[in-house]
């Protein structure tokens, strides 16, 4: 009889504790170092001792890296790839207790023992004893313990199935990660002669409303888009007011027609996507003073179901032309009661459109200059490279000014969904029947899932013309970031994710639940996993 290192509940626990313990925050050295750390770890295993060259790690970006370890069956060409990220959010939040953010144990027994300014719930949960708190207990390194017990369990076991442990950083910020990880894929589908069967993510069940105690795994998984928009206006001096238009004047009437407007609103399968909602609006002059601002920008959040890229900016221009022409119609009010020319109409531009006028007037190796120049600017994200991208080429062409700018800024997350599938469908009643028969555990399915994952770059269906709409209008597009789409074509597998049960992931109140972690979803995976090998 073999002795299981990460099986059984107690082992399983002592393992989550080690993996939460190396802290892994997105965009920090933790991060960095995370999955060396799980290498040296695997590498316990008598399996990969066998076959080191099944257990690799792979170069994403910002000195980051994946890893993969695959277990392969020498008969077997069928593959579940078992997907994860090792990143967490931040732990500033626990306040004095952030020290022990990432030691469960610990963290459990001192909330226990001060409970003082916790939620009723909360406290409630404590009590029980039935719940680990920490950072990434439940999103989501629960999930890839999950995973390495289940490829620990293949490799000895001797499963008649392949199973390849895909676990990458940056599903926090980017999904950087998943996006580098996409080709590797494929490069290893070819090298092993690979089948891949099924996506299989275990993120943590999420609640669809607060205080939800309900089960769920889900078939698929919301699709997310940022759009954004760049206001010009046109400078005066604020004694002055009406020798110019401010930016803000501009925003205001967009960000009123984007804000919860239901034109964005999806349905399918009974669900419906969250409203659209302004994640941000900012001045872009860095410096107070009494010249009118007359540049300044906002991010607005919208999620997507059936609707690609293309299909979101078409609407996003249709209701920035709105807010356009109802601009215009105040400001020519204002300039008729106050008796003065107004300087102009604010029109709406496409990012493309600017780029091609900006090519056309200043040459392309100034345009390239201007993206290159923002690129080496290392404090600025993705979403601020882009803005300043846009901001820099209508400084040099303010004559089409005042103007609405729209533009799409990373990270884009196109939606994924295999209801219907075959595969999908018997898995999906398996397990609800399952968790029903053997652990009274009523398990819902959601089709799409409200927490955004990195099922999103698999299984990728969308046409060239709707991704070709992103890169146009996505200003770093090609230099700092990238989605493969053709590749992700080709990883036409169907998805699945069945996770762990916890709550109040991103918040120091996030808890894992004790007895469906280390009880339940353990025999539920690995019942899933022979299940499928059989269909």
């Amino acid at each position: 009889m073999h002795e299981f290192k990460w099986d059984g509940p107690e082992k399983l626990r002592a393992l989550l504790g080690e993996v939460v313990s190396w802290k892994s925050m997105t965009l920090s050295e933790g991060e960095r170092q995370f999955p060396a750390k799980l290498q040296a770890k695997l590498q316990d295993l008598t399996y990969f001792q066998k076959h080191p060259d099944q257990l690799a790690l792979h170069e994403a970006d910002l000195r980051r890296k994946f890893l993969t370890a695959l277990y392969k069956h020498p008969e077997a060409e069928e593959t579940i790839c078992l997907l994860s990220h090792f990143d967490t959010v931040n732990t500033e939040e626990y306040g004095s207790l952030e020290p022990l953010a990432t030691q469960p144990e610990e963290l459990t027994k001192v909330f226990l023992e001060s409970q003082e300014g916790l939620p009723k719930d909360v406290k409630r949960d404590l009590q029980s004893g039935n719940y680990l708190f920490g950072r990434g207990t439940m999103d989501m390194k629960m999930g890839l313990v999950m995973h390495m017990s289940l490829i620990e369990k293949a490799t000895i076991e001797k499963w008649p199935i392949n199973l390849l442990l895909l676990t990458v950083p940056d599903e926090e910020v980017n999904s950087s990660g998943m996006r580098h990880a996409v080709p590797i894929l494929l490069e290893l589908q070819k090298q092993h002669q690979l089948s891949y069967k099924l996506f299989l993510n275990s993120e943590p069940v999420f609640t669809q409303e607060p205080m939800d105690r309900a089960h769920y795994l889900y078939t698929g998984s919301m699709g997310k888009i940022l759009a954004a928009a760049l206001f010009y206006g046109k400078e005066t001096h604020a004694g002055e007011p009406l020798s110019g238009m401010t930016s803000p004047f501009i925003a205001s009437f967009l960000t009123q027609e984007m804000e919860w407007n239901d034109l964005f609103q999806e349905t399918a399968l009974g669900e419906t996507t969250p409203l659209p909602v302004t994640l941000q609006q900012t001045d872009l002059r860095l410096l107070y003073s009494t010249q009118t601002p007359y540049r300044s920008s906002a991010l607005y959040n919208i999620f997507m179901m059936k609707r690609g890229a293309k299909d979101v900016f078409d609407l996003f221009e249709t209701v920035a032309q709105t807010a356009a022409n109802k601009c215009n119609e105040v400001y020519k009010g204002i300039c008729k009661k106050q008796n003065v020319e107004p300087i102009g109409k604010v029109k709406v531009i496409r990012y493309k459109d600017l780029l091609n006028y900006a090519t056309k007037k200043l040459g392309e190796a100034f345009v390239n200059e201007v993206k290159a120049d923002i690129q080496y600017m290392e404090g600025w994200d993705e979403r601020e490279k882009s803005l300043r991208i846009t901001d820099k080429l209508m400084l040099q062409c303010q004559e089409i000014a005042p103007a609405i700018v729209i533009l799409l800024a990373p990270p884009y997350y196109p939606a994924v969904n295999s209801t219907g599938n075959e595969l999908i469908e018997a898995s999906t009643a398996f397990v609800r029947k399952l968790a029903k028969e053997k652990f009274n555990l009523q398990i819902k399915r959601i089709h799409y899932f409200n927490g955004l994952c990195d099922l999103s770059y698999v299984s990728y269906t969308g046409n060239e013309k709707g991704w070709r709409a992103f890169e146009e209008n996505t200003p770093v597009w090609g230099d700092s970031y990238m989605i493969p789409f053709e590749e992700m074509r080709q990883l036409n597998a169907p998805v699945l994710n069945v996770g762990p049960f916890g709550y109040d992931a991103h918040k120091r109140t996030e808890r894992l639940n004790i007895k469906n972690a280390f009880e339940e979803f353990p025999v539920i995976m690995e019942a899933l996993i022979h299940e499928i090998s059989t269909m």
